[in-house]
């Protein structure tokens, strides 16, 4: 099956010489051309331009964007758009926030267009490990994309899915890293309590191994976590600062929508954001009032 990648930065170079490596023919555009000569080496097609993209492929073309949330998508979608014809699939991997998905299926479907959302984890493990796909879109868009996502899937018959209406994947998506980050945070708690527990001198890379067969905590994290710790038992040369992407934050806020507590991964959010916090006014402030209402000791810097 024929389909354009638009958008050949890591994730998206790696799911497009997946399809390639499953016989599929892929045209890939990307604004960078250092971006366009890594994907070539891999057997994907360069394009010069959006517009040499879409003549490049037949109709009815699909045609699938991993490029930045935002602006960057409703820049290529304002392009590309014009190009197309009725029939024509676009999908969206990256970590669109889901609003934006139903509204942009809404707007083009008009037009004949189908739009597709699909929530993408994986990773830089997707290329030789596959990847779980959440789907939202139409019943007959998704059908349509069936042989891409049989092949960019762990198998044909697994790690896919269509599970909802537009809008739906990402959602799903939004969801599952907001578990990640709880999963994350338990993680990482769990072996700082041991790394401090100095007098029993525990072996952590060995305790991640152990845990990683047969344990009730097992998990892909838990493989992770085991690589990273064998790797640098002590952390030497990591900074104690955390990222979040965006869809740990909408997942608090949709909670807080739906009227769902949710406090472990709402504290796990809190916590990537406390560890950017190097000169904290808050944690000084705490010492200045210990210090007024107990005259307990202010240790200064």
């Amino acid at each position: 099956m024929d389909m354009g990648m638009i958008g050949l930065g890591r994730m998206g170079a790696n799911m497009a010489e997946r399809l390639v490596r499953g016989g599929h023919r892929v045209v890939g555009f990307d604004l960078e051309p250092g971006a366009r000569a890594a994907a070539a080496a891999n057997g994907i097609e360069p394009a010069g331009s959006l517009a040499e993209l879409v003549a490049r492929l037949p109709a009815p073309r699909v045609l699938w964007m991993m490029v930045p949330a935002g602006a960057a998508v409703e820049a290529t979608l304002a392009e590309l758009a014009p190009m197309l014809a009725a029939g024509d699939t676009l999908v969206d991997g990256g970590n669109t926030h889901y609003p934006d998905s139903t509204r942009r299926a809404g707007s083009l479907q008009p037009h004949g267009l189908h739009y597709v959302d699909c929530g993408t984890s994986g990773g830089i493990w997707g290329l030789e490990q596959g990847y779980c796909l959440m789907l939202g879109g139409e019943v007959e868009a998704v059908a349509h994309l069936a042989p891409l996502l049989q092949t960019l899937a762990p198998a044909a018959d697994r790690g896919w899915a269509r599970v909802g209406p537009a809008g739906a994947g990402h959602f799903s998506k939004m969801v599952h890293n907001g578990i990640e980050y709880g999963m994350m945070q338990a993680y990482a708690e769990g072996f700082a309590i041991m790394q401090r527990k100095q007098a029993f001198e525990l072996d952590l890379p060995q305790l991640a191994e152990l845990w990683r067969h047969g344990s009730v905590v097992r998990s892909w994290l838990l493989d992770l976590s085991a690589a990273a710790l064998a790797a640098n038992p002590s952390m030497q040369g990591i900074a104690p600062y955390v990222e979040d992407s965006g869809e740990g934050r909408w997942t608090v806020a949709e909670a807080i929508e739906l009227g769902v507590p949710a406090p472990v991964i709402t504290l796990s959010l809190l916590q990537r954001l406390r560890s950017r916090d190097a000169a904290s006014f808050t944690d000084r402030l705490l010492a200045a009032m210990r210090n007024q209402f107990g005259g307990h000791r202010i240790r200064r810097e």
